[in-house]
């Protein structure tokens, strides 16, 4: 084997400073569905990917009051996929009703794709990305 095989993203596990806070976001705006706490953590899914929320894993070495920020290595954002750019629209309006601010709708010509840009509550930077056509 010279390489190893992977497939889609089974699970991904963000830090967060209120976990609640954060379920409350992904399930109310992102429409993932809670599927049960782990301990301190809440396991999400959509449907094709679970998504845990986490506080620090060790809260002696959290820094006060840290937001994400997209400069330090590791995650740079997170994209979901939507079905079709009336999606995003749609998702504008709906984060417009819950006060969360956003970028605009790009037109990646090259990629064949829109994607819209906002942030969670730790300011981690979550896109939609939806096809053309």
């Amino acid at each position: 084997m010279s390489t190893i095989t992977t497939g889609t993203v089974h699970h991904m596990t963000l830090t967060v400073s209120d976990v609640a806070r954060s379920q409350a976001f992904y399930t109310e705006l992102l429409g993932f569905e809670h599927l049960t706490d782990f301990g301190p953590r809440a396991l999400l899914s959509n449907g094709s990917l679970i998504l845990a929320l986490t506080p620090p894993p060790d809260p002696a070495q959290a820094l006060a009051d840290d937001r994400f920020n997209e400069n330090r290595i590791g995650l740079d954002h997170v994209s979901f996929g939507v079905g079709s750019r009336a999606d995003l629209e749609a998702a504008i309006a709906l984060l417009d009703e819950h006060h969360v601010s956003h970028g605009e709708i790009n037109d990646l010509a090259p990629f064949q794709i829109y994607v819209l840009a906002f942030r969670d509550p730790d300011n981690i930077q979550v896109e939609l990305t939806a096809p053309y056509g």
